[in-house]
């Protein structure tokens, strides 16, 4: 069974940086796209940053320039680095996995998540 695993978030200062890792195991053939999502108490999810196969990358407005997305390669593993963080930034963080398996069967799949929490 396909499984995804955060990791790397915590507590940080506005202005500083973290970088969350998310792991996919399981019967995995192929991960076609990862991306990284976000809700806050109240809100709704919203996409973060995502990245295809080939490595093709797309940002919500409000993190260009801030965050990076990288990896997918080797371990099946997918890469955030936060920088500049601000307090609004605050957020558990959901990684999620386009996947198909050894039939073909393409699925999308979701971590547990990570919380981020930025301090004025």
């Amino acid at each position: 069974q396909v499984q995804l695993v955060e990791s790397g978030g915590g507590l940080v200062q506005a202005g500083g940086s973290l970088r969350l890792s998310c792991e996919v195991t399981g019967s995995i053939f192929s991960i076609s796209a990862m991306g990284w999502y976000r809700q806050a108490p109240g809100k709704q999810r919203e996409l973060v940053a995502t990245i295809t196969r080939v490595g093709d990358t797309n940002y919500a407005e409000s993190v260009k320039g801030r965050f990076t997305i990288s990896g997918i390669n080797a371990k099946n593993t997918v890469y955030l680095q936060m920088g500049r963080l601000k307090p609004e930034d605050t957020a558990v963080y959901y990684c999620n996995a386009r996947v198909a398996d050894y039939g073909l069967v393409v699925s999308d799949y979701w971590g547990q998540g990570t919380q981020v929490t930025v301090s004025s």
